[in-house]
């Protein structure tokens, strides 16, 4: 039986577009379009869809507030968005993920290339990843508030640490579901925490800005989009900025610096976590903290084992019962150099616990 998908935009040329490419696919079948999300509200209390493709600017109702009342509701939707990247469109899609939006897609700015190849594959690709994944109730539960933040972040700070010592670093990857899973252990961090921290987040350029900026408000660590050139300090941590891939080179008398280079991706990755890890392997760090969470795909495994080779590192994974997607954990775990393997709710601990604070 092919999977029903419900389209909601206010556009009539992207209601075409995305019907055109859904319908190509001989496992998925549009089954209903809304005009916004006031529309699209009353079409989820009345009738079950196997994927929502939304929109998030749109009369009425927008996305934001269609998932908002979603989470309000209790409605357990798989909902994909289609974002552009105009600079209002960062911080919303960062929002609706919060809300529990599976993932996003670029939106073209042409129309040739929304009728392109390219983004008619990205759609496909990510419908079929959402109707596929069986995340677990612990995976849909909403980001945690402010409140709870303060109180575990207190709780986090009073355990004892089992610190690696000498000098260490902290390198986490993610993907899919990461954006939501990055609110559950960045801002638990304590800002003594005894290392930087560097994050390769797989999101377009224009929205990792934004995702850094939430996180920001939320954490005690400074949060901050990596920019060419960045010093890397204990305390704050450092997400790759999109359409970049992260390096990291010391500069003798200077330290280790960032370093963001346009070369070509990587297994479509860009940024891609094994060139974050491989550049890593001649810093002078004594310990490497490897942790890597929700997302699609292998990104992460093949450089942390070249790390392996080279220094001591500390990997910890996150279980299959709280990711969005058990990929990037999954196959790290298969390799059998995973140290720890936690839910999300105890990662902030675990990496607190290795790294310890100053």
């Amino acid at each position: 039986m092919k999977k029903n998908i419900l389209i909601v935009d206010d556009s009539a040329l992207m209601r075409k577009v995305l019907s055109d490419i859904i319908n190509c696919d001989e496992e998925l079948c549009v089954e209903d379009f809304a005009f916004d999300g006031r529309m699209a509200l009353e079409m989820v209390q009345k009738k079950k869809y196997d994927c929502i493709i939304l929109d998030i600017q749109m009369p009425k109702m927008n996305g934001v507030e269609f998932l908002r009342q979603v989470n309000e509701k209790g409605l357990n939707l798989t909902v994909v968005l289609v974002s552009s990247v105009a600079a209002e469109s960062g911080e919303e899609t960062i929002k609706c993920l919060e809300y529990g939006a599976f993932d996003f897609v670029k939106k073209p700015s042409g129309l040739n290339d929304i009728k392109g190849a390219t983004f008619s594959k990205s759609i496909i690709d990510m419908v079929h990843c959402a109707v596929s994944s069986v995340a677990s109730p612990e995976a849909r539960k909403k980001v945690m508030s402010a409140d709870e933040i303060v109180k575990k972040r207190e709780s986090i700070g009073k355990r004892p640490h089992k610190s690696l010592p000498g000098n260490n670093l902290i390198a986490l990857a993610c993907s899919t579901g990461g954006p939501k899973a990055l609110q559950e252990v960045v801002p638990l961090l304590p800002d003594n925490i005894d290392a930087p921290m560097v994050i390769v987040q797989h999101m377009p350029e224009g929205f990792t800005k934004s995702l850094a900026e939430r996180l920001n408000e939320i954490s005690k660590v400074k949060v901050k989009e990596a920019e060419d050139g960045d010093l890397l300090k204990k305390g704050t941590v450092y997400i790759a900025k999109g359409g970049y891939h992260l390096k990291i080179i010391h500069k003798r008398g200077v330290g280790d610096v960032i370093k963001l280079v346009l070369d070509a991706p990587v297994g479509g990755l860009r940024p891609c976590a094994d060139i974050m890890y491989e550049s890593i392997a001649d810093l002078p760090y004594d310990h490497v903290v490897c942790v890597v969470m929700t997302g699609m795909g292998a990104d992460g495994s093949k450089g942390i084992k070249y790390l392996k080779d080279k220094k001591k590192i500390y990997v910890i994974a996150q279980n299959k019962e709280t990711c969005t997607v058990y990929g990037m954990p999954k196959m790290i775990f298969e390799t059998g150099i995973t140290d720890e393997v936690q839910p999300l709710s105890e990662i902030a601990s675990a990496i607190t616990s290795i790294t310890g604070v100053r």
